[in-house]
């Protein structure tokens, strides 16, 4: 398309939550990290290639892909801490954090085996404020 020659009305998205179409055959529940596995929702897990996209509003399940819809916010929030090596200390805020399942992260990316979560933002006894979402 050629530059603008005129105002144009350009549609916006307000807001921090969107529906996002799931993947077949899975369940996302609602308080989980949220990613996207090629294209659809899907719960975090430990894998390469996902996107995180922010935390599940409600629980929604998919037989075929697309079927369903799920509410995901963007945001500050908080998750579990991961243990030992991979335990997410005061000293890790404003780093990256990455995605071991859909309420827990840790401070590496287990030898390139996990995806980014977003970014901590503080560090809890009981989790990891994490910044998690598209942009983010």
């Amino acid at each position: 398309m050629p530059a603008l020659a005129a105002a144009r009305n350009t549609q916006e998205r307000a807001g921090n939550v969107a529906g996002v179409p799931v993947k077949a055959a899975t369940t996302c529940h609602q308080g989980g990290i949220a990613v996207l596995d090629a294209g659809y929702a899907a719960p975090g897990r430990t894998a390469l290639n996902l996107i995180a996209i922010g935390r599940f509003e409600e629980t929604a399940t998919a037989v075929v892909a697309g079927d369903a819809t799920a509410r995901v916010k963007r945001g500050t929030f908080k998750f579990a801490n991961s243990a030992a090596a991979d335990l997410i200390a005061q000293a890790d805020v404003g780093a990256d954090c990455y995605i071991v399942d859909d309420q827990t992260v840790a401070k590496t990316n287990g030898t390139n085996t996990r995806s980014r979560a977003g970014k901590i933002e503080a560090v809890d006894a009981d989790g990891v404020w994490v910044q998690i979402g598209l942009g983010q």
